[in-house]
């Protein structure tokens, strides 16, 4: 018999229970604590602290049961504490919780890229390299193409997120909080035009004449024999979770290729059956020379990876590539974990159903509001469980971030957790955990609906 999603069991009940008070005097006096040691630059969005979490469920230090929309970031897709991945790291801690690959190395880490050169898509060599965190992928992503290519220039789009490093900044779009007052940034980044359907100036473009559209300008501007890289998220994460027209990422690829620039694609946010694939570009069939890995790769755990073609990576010198804590043994025990749990219970399918299920509850809202002379979502969009729905001012395209932070606050204070993004502040995105139950998700969206319809 096939093991579905529907088989899982949870520690947690999955129901949520919120008191009018939250939040509590718990959450409240470690509040304060905060305030005297950890730097005002940090923000939390919600004001509740943790003390259990498992499935969909967030429990608070005061007793409240949140559902859990956004995963993290979406990182806790198999969900904050997976039986396969808590045994996994339990036992590698009873061995040893360090030693530094590059000083002593251990199986974890081989095993590891095994895996990822076996489910990334292509069937060429590859090599992978593991890492802490998104932006430390990203950046050595770009130091691989630029050594192998001989080239300086990087290509990034406008709306990207690639991190809050010195570099990642520099490729990233939106200025604040991000970048604002933290220049000057590595040189030699370019940006161009992403295909952003939702906000097109002509809504007839294709997604190829979108990329001629980003080709044009990149030649004119660098030319495509100076470009070491172009780097882009399949599906764009912070920028609004932008789903590309058709074809606009297929036609960069072959441009890239033709013309020797390392094509990457940033699948940090995207990656491991999030957009009901294992990885965003397989929507398209792309095959990018070089990918960027992290969030959902491990349960939770910190870890990050390239994996990319083996010509690229094996070209760096020994030494080159590398860091104290890069593959920790057991963040590698808590990915082979997370890894398995995906396949077993088909976690990829599991981000289509919930696709099924949201978005047309989400589209019926959409159509209903409009009906009713209150068209504030603008736009519903997204693949698998990577959703977003964008909100607008009534009868026009202009973004209205206020409604955005109070239907977000009325989620929260009804006990869903709900995270915001784009450019323009306007955009909710939905990452539920790919284990939550249809009942917790049709709860948590009833609560959407009822404060977009409250706020509106």
């Amino acid at each position: 018999m096939t093991t579905t999603a529907s088989d899982i069991t949870f520690r947690l009940e999955q129901k949520r229970r919120v008191q009018a008070d939250f939040p509590g005097p718990k959450s409240l006096a470690l509040a304060e604590r905060r305030k005297a040691v950890v730097a005002a630059g940090v923000a939390s969005g919600v004001p509740v602290y943790v003390a259990d979490a498992d499935g969909g469920i967030i429990h608070d230090v005061d007793g409240n049961s949140f559902i859990d929309l956004g995963s993290g970031i979406a990182v806790t897709s198999v969900g904050a504490s997976d039986p396969a991945v808590v045994g996994a790291v339990k036992e590698a801690v009873e061995h040893f919780t360090h030693t530094c690959f590059m000083v002593t190395p251990y199986e974890g880490y081989v095993a590891v890229a095994e895996q990822l050169n076996r489910l990334t898509p292509g069937d060429h060599e590859k090599r992978t390299v593991l890492f802490n965190s998104g932006a430390e992928a990203v950046e050595n992503a770009i130091k691989v193409a630029r050594l192998a290519t001989g080239r300086d220039a990087v290509v990034a789009f406008d709306h990207a997120y690639h991190g809050r490093t010195n570099l990642t900044m520099a490729l990233t779009a939106k200025a604040m909080p991000y970048k604002t007052n933290f220049g000057p940034f590595a040189p030699e980044v370019y940006r161009m035009p992403m295909s952003y359907p939702y906000r097109e100036e002509n809504p007839e473009i294709t997604g190829a004449e979108a990329a001629k559209r980003a080709i044009t300008m990149i030649e004119k501007q660098i030319g495509g024999d100076q470009v070491a890289a172009i780097i882009i998220e399949p599906i764009q994460g912070e920028g609004g979770f932008i789903v590309p027209a058709e074809g606009f990422l297929p036609a960069l690829a072959d441009w890239a290729k033709e013309k020797g620039i390392v094509f990457i694609a940033d699948e940090v946010q995207s990656g491991f059956c999030r957009t009901g694939e294992w990885f965003a570009v397989n929507h398209e069939g792309v095959i990018p020379d070089i990918m960027t890995l992290a969030k959902g790769i491990a349960g939770g755990m910190p870890l990050s990876a390239i994996t990319g073609r083996a010509d690229l990576l094996d070209a760096v010198h020994p030494g080159g590539l590398g860091g104290t804590y890069g593959g920790n043994p057991v963040a590698c025990a808590a990915a082979l974990a997370s890894i398995g749990t995906m396949e077993e219970y088909d976690l990829a399918g599991r981000a289509r159903h919930i696709e099924s299920l949201a978005t047309a509850r989400l589209r019926e809202l959409q159509t209903e509001l409009a009906g009713a002379g209150s068209g504030v979502i603008g736009d519903v969009r997204g693949r698998g469980a990577m959703l977003a729905i964008e909100l607008v001012q009534a009868g026009s395209k202009e973004p209205n971030p206020e409604l955005t932070k109070a239907v977000a606050a009325a989620c929260l204070k009804e006990g869903v957790i709900i995270l915001t993004c784009g450019t323009y502040g306007n955009v909710i995105r939905l990452l539920p955990p790919l284990v939550i139950t249809d009942e917790l998700l049709n709860d948590g969206l009833d609560v959407l609906a009822a404060a977009i319809k409250a706020n509106a």
